[in-house]
Protein backbone atom coordinates (compact mmCIF):
# COMPACT_ATOMS: atom_id res chain seq x y z
CA UNK A 1 0.00 0.00 0.00
CA UNK A 2 1.82 3.29 -1.01
CA UNK A 3 0.94 6.43 0.95
CA UNK A 4 -1.08 9.10 -1.46
CA UNK A 5 0.76 12.40 -1.54
CA UNK A 6 -1.16 14.85 0.88
CA UNK A 7 -3.65 17.72 -1.60
CA UNK A 8 -0.98 20.24 -3.13
CA UNK A 9 -3.53 23.24 -2.85
CA UNK A 10 -4.34 22.83 0.89
CA UNK A 11 -0.21 22.46 1.39
CA UNK A 12 -0.27 25.89 -0.47
CA UNK A 13 -3.03 27.47 1.25
CA UNK A 14 -1.63 26.49 4.45
CA UNK A 15 2.00 27.59 3.51
CA UNK A 16 0.93 31.03 2.26
CA UNK A 17 -1.58 31.59 5.79
CA UNK A 18 1.17 30.86 8.06
CA UNK A 19 3.36 33.37 5.70
CA UNK A 20 0.64 36.05 5.61
CA UNK A 21 0.16 35.29 9.31
CA UNK A 22 4.10 36.65 9.64
CA UNK A 23 3.87 39.61 7.57
CA UNK A 24 1.13 40.85 9.57
CA UNK A 25 2.85 40.19 12.90
CA UNK A 26 5.76 42.13 11.21
CA UNK A 27 3.84 44.85 10.24
CA UNK A 28 1.84 45.48 13.35
CA UNK A 29 5.75 45.21 15.15
CA UNK A 30 6.72 48.48 12.78
CA UNK A 31 3.92 50.25 13.37
CA UNK A 32 3.66 49.95 16.89
CA UNK A 33 7.60 50.74 16.77
CA UNK A 34 6.84 54.07 13.86
CA UNK A 35 4.27 54.98 16.73
CA UNK A 36 5.92 54.84 19.50
CA UNK A 37 9.32 56.86 18.04
CA UNK A 38 7.07 59.57 16.21
CA UNK A 39 5.39 60.13 20.14
CA UNK A 40 8.79 60.33 21.58
CA UNK A 41 10.26 62.74 19.27
CA UNK A 42 7.08 65.15 19.90
CA UNK A 43 7.45 64.48 23.25
CA UNK A 44 11.36 65.70 23.48
CA UNK A 45 10.42 68.43 20.93
CA UNK A 46 8.16 69.76 23.73
CA UNK A 47 10.93 69.17 26.51
CA UNK A 48 13.99 71.10 24.06
CA UNK A 49 15.82 68.06 22.55
CA UNK A 50 18.50 69.63 20.59
CA UNK A 51 19.12 66.31 18.62
CA UNK A 52 16.72 64.12 18.41
CA UNK A 53 19.16 61.13 17.57
CA UNK A 54 19.18 61.58 21.55
CA UNK A 55 16.15 58.66 21.24
CA UNK A 56 18.24 56.25 20.15
CA UNK A 57 19.03 56.32 24.18
CA UNK A 58 16.35 55.59 25.02
CA UNK A 59 15.06 51.54 25.98
CA UNK A 60 12.42 51.12 23.95
CA UNK A 61 11.63 47.70 25.29
CA UNK A 62 10.20 49.51 28.63
CA UNK A 63 7.30 52.02 27.03
CA UNK A 64 3.99 51.40 26.66
CA UNK A 65 1.15 52.52 24.37
CA UNK A 66 -1.80 53.61 26.23
CA UNK A 67 -4.95 52.39 24.35
CA UNK A 68 -5.18 56.29 22.77
CA UNK A 69 -2.24 55.38 20.94
CA UNK A 70 -0.05 57.54 23.34
CA UNK A 71 3.42 56.90 25.41
CA UNK A 72 3.01 55.66 29.07
CA UNK A 73 5.28 58.27 31.13
CA UNK A 74 6.99 60.04 28.31
CA UNK A 75 7.25 63.28 30.30
CA UNK A 76 8.33 61.24 32.93
CA UNK A 77 10.88 59.91 30.57
CA UNK A 78 11.70 62.95 28.68
CA UNK A 79 12.19 64.36 32.24
CA UNK A 80 14.55 61.74 33.76
CA UNK A 81 16.28 61.74 30.02
CA UNK A 82 17.14 65.70 30.67
CA UNK A 83 17.93 64.99 34.45
CA UNK A 84 20.59 62.09 32.95
CA UNK A 85 21.94 63.21 29.60
CA UNK A 86 21.46 67.08 29.81
CA UNK A 87 23.66 68.02 27.07
CA UNK A 88 20.62 66.40 24.72
CA UNK A 89 18.37 69.33 25.98
CA UNK A 90 18.90 73.49 25.00
CA UNK A 91 19.75 75.50 27.82
CA UNK A 92 17.23 77.32 29.59
CA UNK A 93 15.68 80.17 28.36
CA UNK A 94 14.63 83.35 30.55
CA UNK A 95 14.82 85.83 28.02
CA UNK A 96 11.29 86.99 26.13
CA UNK A 97 10.92 85.01 22.97
CA UNK A 98 11.73 86.84 19.96
CA UNK A 99 9.89 87.18 16.74
CA UNK A 100 11.03 85.67 13.73
CA UNK A 101 11.91 87.39 10.75
CA UNK A 102 9.40 87.83 7.94
CA UNK A 103 9.05 85.12 4.78
CA UNK A 104 8.40 87.82 2.67
CA UNK A 105 11.58 89.45 1.28
CA UNK A 106 11.46 93.10 2.04
CA UNK A 107 9.59 95.05 -0.50
CA UNK A 108 12.06 97.25 -2.76
CA UNK A 109 10.90 101.15 -2.49
CA UNK A 110 10.38 102.69 -5.89
CA UNK A 111 11.92 106.39 -6.46
CA UNK A 112 8.49 107.41 -6.79
CA UNK A 113 8.24 106.30 -2.85
CA UNK A 114 11.87 108.12 -1.89
CA UNK A 115 12.39 111.52 -0.66
CA UNK A 116 15.37 113.39 -2.91
CA UNK A 117 18.08 112.64 -0.59
CA UNK A 118 17.32 109.07 -0.14
CA UNK A 119 16.93 108.89 -3.97
CA UNK A 120 20.08 110.18 -4.21
CA UNK A 121 21.78 107.96 -1.23
CA UNK A 122 20.41 104.96 -3.40
CA UNK A 123 21.47 105.97 -6.60
CA UNK A 124 25.17 106.39 -5.51
CA UNK A 125 25.06 103.27 -3.59
CA UNK A 126 24.05 101.39 -6.88
CA UNK A 127 26.62 103.27 -9.00
CA UNK A 128 29.32 102.44 -6.14
CA UNK A 129 28.95 98.88 -6.94
CA UNK A 130 28.98 98.27 -10.54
Amino acid sequence: MTDQPHDPIAIDHAARNAELEQRLLQLETDGRRRLIHAELKSEALRAGMIDLDGLKLVDLTQVELDPNGDVKGATNLMRDLRRNKPWLFGGENSSAPSTPPSAQPAKARSATEMTEAEWRAARAELTRTR
